[in-house]
């Protein structure tokens, strides 16, 4: 019975963490979002999908409203976007993307999760041209005909549109755009009342690698460790 209860009480911190990680990088997003455009949803794009993306993780909108009150502050933090590139074990290409107030306490954090990952941290472009940067929305497909969406948003930037299952098990569909046509997509889908549940940018891995699960399993826990970092905001790697 002790065991049982340790584990579900494992499970439950465990869940409290993931949960406490994503409200700290929405958090960011939004005083990112509000810091570069005011704290108006209606005329600031980026927290209109910093909102979105709390919504997912079932970020409290008390929370979402302290955020976006704080952000707008005089005292409010300035977090500088910054992306390292570097190789994970068995040279699986790795992307991480920061949201940081002390860029050197960051760079050191990131580069010794590499090399206690046996990995080594890149300069800027050093793994960037595997990947495609691009604007990535997840939708409920619940009263959506896909064939007709999918034609209607290829003129304001649609490349790629698929189906996915999220985190729940829940279907999900998948809209991809380039990087460049993000807002211009995101107002289409607007436009037509469609909320994603969520939008984000994302490097996507143009040509995954495979590895046997051993090595696979060494790649996933230094991913795991800089994913765990405070000033982490993604991570993004060609790990198939």
């Amino acid at each position: 019975m002790g065991r049982i209860f340790e584990t579900r009480k494992s499970t439950m911190f465990a869940r409290w963490d993931r949960m406490s990680k994503a409200f700290h990088r929405i958090g960011k997003e939004i005083a990112i979002a509000v810091k570069a455009s005011g704290p108006n949803p209606e005329a600031n794009p980026a927290l209109r999908r910093a909102i979105q993306n709390a919504r997912a993780v079932n970020m409290p909108k008390d929370k979402v409203e302290s955020a976006i009150k704080r952000a707008s502050g005089q005292e409010a933090k300035a977090y500088e976007e910054i992306v390292y590139e570097g190789y994970g074990p068995h040279g699986v290409a790795v992307i991480v993307e920061t949201a940081t107030d002390n860029s050197t306490r960051t760079v050191a954090n990131v580069r010794g999760h590499f090399n206690k990952g046996n990995g080594n941290l890149g300069a800027s472009g050093s793994v960037a041209f595997q990947f495609k940067r691009m604007g990535v929305f997840r939708l409920s497909p619940e009263g959506i005909d896909q064939e007709a969406l999918e034609l209607d948003l290829i003129d304001h930037g649609l490349e790629e549109m698929g189906e996915s299952t999220g985190e729940k098990g829940e279907a999900q569909i998948v809209i991809r755009c380039a990087f460049s046509d993000f807002g211009k997509l995101q107002k289409a889908l607007e436009d037509r009342n469609l909320a994603p549940l969520s939008a984000e940018p994302a490097y996507i891995a143009q040509t995954p690698v495979t590895l046997p699960e051993e090595k696979a399993v060494e790649v996933l826990r230094m991913i795991d460790a800089l994913e765990q970092d405070d000033d982490v905001q993604k991570v993004s790697h060609n790990l198939a």
